[in-house]
């Protein structure tokens, strides 16, 4: 038998949302703001093929949740629309990295259906895929989410040069890239076949500002809940800590989390307690996820920094402590620049925050401050 209370909240018929498919991450907002010149951009890149011409390639840049893949979903599906000239392709390289992958993706958006996964050769699929285009006279434009993921498998090269010069194969056929780059340390080489054909726009995606976090958070409010849910002040503190962590997905998920806590609560509106909880609960899912996505590298730095004897260790003492024990710690590179990356990496993904305290002995000292607790890190550690 359930409880009364278990009950109640699985059976209860009062709601907050209105619609709460507007706090889902894929959700694309009818009201997209505060990217009218970077979709301006794009518009641009796509605008010569809707004209029988060559799309112009891209890339996209800009930190994490800072509205890239929002932008090309929305222009995409704009462009799709309201011509039958273009088709574009969105395909996410942290799920799909392989050639066969990839082009099963491109397939699956022009025939509406995914190839069979065995017993029929790349080049079936690819040739598939270029007559269709070079039949209907469309263009085709791949937006590669996440570019970087391709880099790092080795197959960027390959994907880019199959893309980009189809026409050598098939004349006629008219192609372009948008490649999405979220990670902003990151830097891309390209062979001489690829970089001669991949001549991109660079359409840059800037950190959002307080009044434009607010915005877009009010606007999903008024889309998600019902009239007087959230009070002005609680937005605000969900603005702050969204801006704290730069994630605009912090503060829709936020939204979601503490109006299923009312809810759960027979409240008539969210609360501060609500709000509260929801950030204790997303503190601990988004330390966990983060954690697990770091490379051996940063993971063998972020115990260094646990393990070692000061509270505060500072760049210099926690280098000499990785070196020391680099064999047995598994740390892969010597050189300070490696270190200095990983380091600033852990800074960038907040687990992290460095001071610059007087002078040591070659200049600044800075000391490396943990934001979360030894033990939850060293749980998702392993």
């Amino acid at each position: 038998m359930m409880t009364g209370r278990v009950e109640d909240i699985l059976m209860g018929e009062e709601t907050l949302f209105k619609n709460i498919a507007a706090f889902n991450p894929d959700y694309i907002p009818e009201n997209y703001l505060h990217r009218e010149s970077q979709m301006e951009a794009l518009a641009l890149c796509l605008r010569p093929a809707l004209k029988g011409g060559k799309p112009v390639n891209s890339v996209v840049l800009g930190s994490p949740a800072t509205g890239k893949t929002t932008a090309i979903r929305k222009i995409f599906e704009m462009v799709e629309g309201r011509s039958e000239k273009l088709v574009c392709a969105y395909v996410n390289c942290q799920l799909y990295n392989t050639r066969f992958n990839i082009f099963s993706q491109i397939y699956q958006h022009i025939f509406g259906h995914i190839p069979p996964e065995t017993g029929v050769p790349f080049s079936r699929i690819y040739g598939e895929i270029m007559k269709k285009l070079s039949n209907e006279g469309k263009a085709l434009v791949v937006a590669l989410d996440d570019i970087n993921h391709l880099f790092y498998s080795k197959n960027a090269n390959q994907i880019l040069y199959d893309i980009l010069r189809a026409h050598e194969v098939f004349p006629g056929v008219r192609t372009g890239v948008f490649a999405i780059i979220s990670d902003i340390e990151f830097r891309y080489m390209l062979d001489k076949n690829v970089s001669s054909v991949f001549i991109p726009q660079e359409v840059i995606f800037d950190p959002y500002t307080f009044p434009e976090v607010k915005d877009i958070l009010n606007d999903r409010v008024r889309v998600g809940f019902y009239p007087s849910v959230l009070s002005e002040e609680l937005l605000d503190e969900i603005t702050e800590a969204t801006l704290s962590t730069g994630d605009l997905r912090v503060g829709i998920d936020l939204l979601r989390t503490s109006g299923n806590f009312a809810e759960a609560d027979a409240s008539r509106n969210i609360q501060k307690e609500h709000l509260e909880r929801a950030m204790q609960d997303f503190d601990s899912h988004h330390l966990q996820d983060t954690v697990t996505k770091l490379s051996g590298d940063e993971k063998n730095l972020l115990k260094a920094i646990i393990k070692a004897e000061e509270d505060h260790p500072t760049a210099g003492n926690l280098f000499n402590l990785l070196k020391e024990e680099g064999l047995k710690e598994g740390w892969k590179s010597s050189s300070y620049a490696s270190f200095d990356r990983a380091l600033k990496k852990l800074e960038f993904l907040r687990i992290i925050d460095t001071q610059f305290t007087g002078k040591g002995v070659r200049g600044n000292t800075r000391l490396i401050i943990l934001r979360f607790d030894p033990e939850e890190i060293e749980n998702h550690l392993g």
